[in-house]
Order: C-alpha cells, then structure tokens, then sequence
C-alpha cells in the first residue's frame, strides 16, 4: 500500500505545481513590465528618499526641532521630544524600503545591463542613506539590509563597521564610472560621471570627520586618498540638490504648508542671527503680518502658551524653504569648505583653516545672493572672525547657520561639534537634556528582537538621550 502512496504523492505535487504556475500565468497583468527600467527606478527612488529627508517624519517634526532652526506654535509634543510612534516607523521604513533596496535594485540592474554609471550611483545613493540612517539612529542593519531573502532578521552592525563600510563603498564607487554609459531619469546630477565622483568624494570627508574623534588615522587616510587621487571634489558656490517642481512633485515643506501653519523659526537662530548682524536673518525668516519685527518661538512651549503668541505676530521660515519650488540641498560648497577648515584645523590637510573658514562664509552668503563684500565684512567681527583655538566653537555656530534647512546634517553636526550651545526646550519630556538620536521603531522590537537586543545592549538603552559612537561627549 505504501509504494501506491509514493507514486501518488509525486503525481500530486507535479500536478499542483502546474496548476500553480498556471494560475500565474493567468493572474499576470500584461501591461505591467516584468523588468524595472533603471532610469524610472533612479528618478523614483532619488525623489522619495530625498523627500524622507527633507520631510515631516524625520526634519520637520525631528531633526529641525532638535536643533532649533524650527519651533512649533501649535501640536507642540514633538518640540517637547514627544515624538509620534509614526514618524519614528515612517523615517526607519521609507529610507530601508523605498532607499536601501531601490537602490540595491539598481545597482544590480547596472550588472546586468553592463552599464556601470547606474551601478556606481546607486552605491553612491545608498551609501547616502545608509548615513543619515547610522547618524540618526546609531548602530543599524547595513551588511545584512536589502537581502530579504537571504537575511529575514538582519543584525545591527556597529556604527563604526557602517562608516567604515561605506567608505570603501563610496571609494569603489568612484571607480565605476565611465563616460561610455549613458544615464537616464537622473534627476539630481543629470547623469554627470564628474559631478557624482565629486559628491561622493564630499561625502567620504563628511563620513571621514565622524570618525575623527574615535579614529583620527583612519579619517587621516581617507583626506589623504581623496587628495592623491586628485581633489575630485564640489566647485565653488556648486550644490548637489534636487530641484523641485509644481504638484505633485512639489517640495515636502512647500506640501506641508499648504494645509498646515503651525511651525515657526526658532528664537534659537533668531536671536544668534540678530547678535551677530548677519543678513541672513531676512532669508530665513519672514516679516509676521500684524508686526515689522521677526519674532522667534521658543523651543518647547506647551499648548496652550504657544498658541496665545498668535500666527500673524510671530516669523515663519522664509520662502527660500517653504515654497513649493524651493530645492532640497544635499551637499554644499559652503559645507565641503567648513570640513577642510576643521580638516586643516585638526592636522588632517595642510592648508590654512581661517581662510577655509571665510570661504564657507562666504559660499553660505553666495548660496543666498548677499554679495562678497558683505561676506568680506561680516567674516571680520567680533564672534566671528576665526579663532582656531576654540575651533569647535566658530566652525560649530557658523556651520549651523550655514546648514539651516538641511535638519539632519546639522543634528548630526551639532552632537559632534557641541556647538551651538542650546538650550533644552522649556517643557521637554527629557529631564532638561535634549535628544541625541533617534529611537528604533517598534517594528524592530517586534520582528527582530534578538537583533535589536543585541544592539541595544552593544549601544546603550533605546532612548532620546543615548549618544550614538561617533558623539564623544
């Protein structure tokens, strides 16, 4: 009876497994493409993750907050620390989801089609994003991360192997390119082999100077490589951004206010900008309807306070962030110059950290049209003009104003620098301390819990306040 139910058996599994791949055929929809086109892949996966980073989940009810470019006047939990658990799963979910395995996807599509300019900026976007998620949150799945198949339950890597990892991803990277690929649907740096070596250089010395504290000869090495293989890095007064459109493609904040008036610029900034006669302040602020002051809010505010300051007397951030056209600036000129300044600063190069500095100044000016003879003068006054024996200090405070609008990078900054020195929001839910990182997202605990565990007691408890490696208190 037994060797009948073998035959049978083998019958029954053949004849389901035909009928499975029947079924597929029949339920596959002809008009939609088996294979992804790298150039729609490319446009779709550099304007979803830059909206992530220039958005509500991470920037504006975060990273913005936390360093007091921004305040709110109304909703003001996130101000407090009181983040939403949505936010906190919405940032995690869209850089892994819709970034990490995109871009993997778009890597290996560059193999297979022989076309290596796809797969060198697809490392290089990843590797992008792979830093704003270890700065954010500390240590993070990376070698394991965009192989679900294989790797269900990644580990968590520490942060230092992440930026160790992508620096010698970003390096080979740069190898890739060659002028014999052509690029389509690149909608950040059209498809230029040159002006991607140069971001990804910029982002190997960005990567480099968070390492330098914990690991200044491996940051050493990397500022000594970018040289000798020629200083491939951003020109003059150049940007790496992505230029937004009209709805729908419109910028997330331009978005946001639309339907939303409830945040407004920092008395932080504010008051920093006024003490130092910058002529920043009208660019980044707006003249409030029932006054001819700016007016800042104080981070922290409870409800009920804040409300009362009322919405036509108290600054917006101005057009150049809030309009639906405004670009989203992923690297600058003007930040490249503030590293090569602490560079020179730190010993890292040779060159001259003052002048370095001015020129950072004076990029951020240009970045705005405030003309160099304003630049020239400003760079000359008292609590600004350089002084490399509190270097923190002068490069941190100018590097924060230079960066408002680019939330993360300047969170990141902040912790690493201690510079500006802020105060905590007036109620904050921290116990009068301000955040250091994100926290994971539920989902970690509950889906990869002993990873997540493992990181937890490698980094430190998962909270607001914990420091993540490469902030050396």
């Amino acid at each position: 009876m037994k060797k009948l139910l073998i035959p049978f058996f083998i019958i029954w599994i053949i004849s389901f497994s035909a009928c499975q791949k029947e079924l597929e055929k029949i339920n596959r929809n002809p008009n939609e493409p088996n294979t992804v086109q790298p150039d729609y892949l490319l446009s779709n996966g550099i304007k979803s993750n830059v909206d992530t980073y220039w958005g509500q989940d991470a920037t504006m009810d975060g990273a913005l907050l936390y360093v007091q470019y921004w305040s709110k006047i109304q909703y003001t939990d996130a101000d407090r620390y009181i983040p939403a658990s949505t936010s906190i799963q919405t940032v995690w979910s869209n850089f892994y989801a819709q970034g990490i395995q995109d871009f993997t996807t778009l890597a290996q599509l560059g193999d297979s089609l022989h076309n290596p300019n796809y797969k060198a900026i697809a490392i290089i976007m990843r590797s992008w994003i792979f830093q704003q998620l270890t700065d954010l949150y500390g240590d993070i799945p990376y070698r394991q991360a965009a192989s679900i198949e294989q790797y269900l339950t990644p580990v968590y890597d520490s942060q230092r192997v992440v930026y160790n990892g992508l620096l010698a991803e970003l390096k080979n990277a740069n190898t890739l390119f060659t002028n014999n690929a052509d690029v389509q649907g690149d909608v950040l740096l059209r498809g230029d082999p040159l002006r991607w070596k140069q971001f990804a250089n910029a982002l190997r010395l960005r990567i480099a100077l968070r390492i330098a504290d914990r690991d200044f000869a491996a940051a050493k090495a990397v500022f000594d490589d970018v040289a000798a293989s020629g200083n491939i890095l951003l020109q003059k007064d150049s940007l790496v951004k992505l230029n937004y459109l009209a709805s729908p493609n419109q910028n997330p904040v331009g978005r946001n206010r639309e339907t939303r008036n409830d945040y407004r610029i920092s008395k932080s900034i504010v008051d920093k900008l006024k003490a130092l006669g910058d002529p920043r302040l009208s660019i980044y602020a707006t003249v409030p309807k029932d006054t001819n002051v700016i007016i800042g809010v104080t981070n922290g505010l409870p409800n009920d306070s804040a409300a009362r300051l009322g919405f036509s007397k108290t600054s917006d951030a101005g057009a150049v962030f809030t309009a639906t056209t405004a670009p989203a600036i992923l690297f600058s000129y003007a930040e490249q110059q503030f590293i090569l300044a602490e560079a020179a600063q730190r010993g890292l190069i040779s060159g001259n950290a003052a002048t370095l500095y001015n020129q950072a100044i004076t990029a951020s000016f240009a970045q705005y049209g405030i003309p160099v003879a304003e630049a020239a003068t400003y760079v000359t006054k008292p609590g600004v003009a350089y002084d490399g024996g509190n270097y923190k200090k002068y490069i941190g405070e100018q590097k924060w104003l230079a960066l408002f609008g680019q939330g993360l990078e300047a969170f990141a900054e902040w912790r690493r620098l201690d510079y500006p020195q802020l105060k905590p929001a007036l109620t904050g839910a921290l116990n009068g301390k301000m955040p250091q990182r994100f926290t994971y997202p539920s989902s970690e605990q509950a889906l990869n819990g002993a990873n997540y565990k493992a990181a937890v007691a490698r980094q430190g408890s998962d909270l607001l306040t914990t420091r993540v490696w490469f902030d050396v208190n």
